[in-house]
């Protein structure tokens, strides 16, 4: 049987500190030891979207073990989120479903000016 998983990570205030680490953690390459211990992160791989080499949205699991709240993601706590980029915040599943109808319904609008754009190149070509 295998344990679980830990991690060690070097703090500014605490030395090292020792984690369970979740499954999807994808691990602490860019660890910065002077991080204080309850900035510690945990965080999975990101999934985005890029359009034309430029990157529009950036999403992935978060969680911070140590945080000194232990509420809701969205207030940095020890529950596990989302963190969006360029949003800057980090979601539970309600708002995380919340913006993804709100970029469906964008998208939609963005196709609907693509049918006026491909009507208006008809008609004036």
């Amino acid at each position: 049987m295998t344990g679980a998983r830990t991690v060690t990570l070097a703090t500014a205030d605490r030395g090292d500190v020792t984690l369970p680490e979740p499954a999807w953690c994808s691990g602490h390459t860019h660890h910065d030891p002077l991080t204080l211990a309850a900035d510690l992160v945990h965080s999975g791989p990101e999934t985005s979207l890029a359009f034309r080499n430029t990157e529009l949205f950036a999403a992935g699991l978060v969680q911070h073990p140590r945080a000194a709240i232990d509420a809701t993601p969205e207030l940095g706590s020890r529950a596990t989120g989302v963190s969006v980029y360029p949003l800057g915040e980090t979601l539970g599943p309600i708002t995380l479903y919340e913006l993804a109808a709100a970029l469906d319904g964008y998208a939609d609008r963005l196709r609907d000016l693509a049918d006026q754009l491909a009507a208006l190149t008809r008609n004036t070509g």
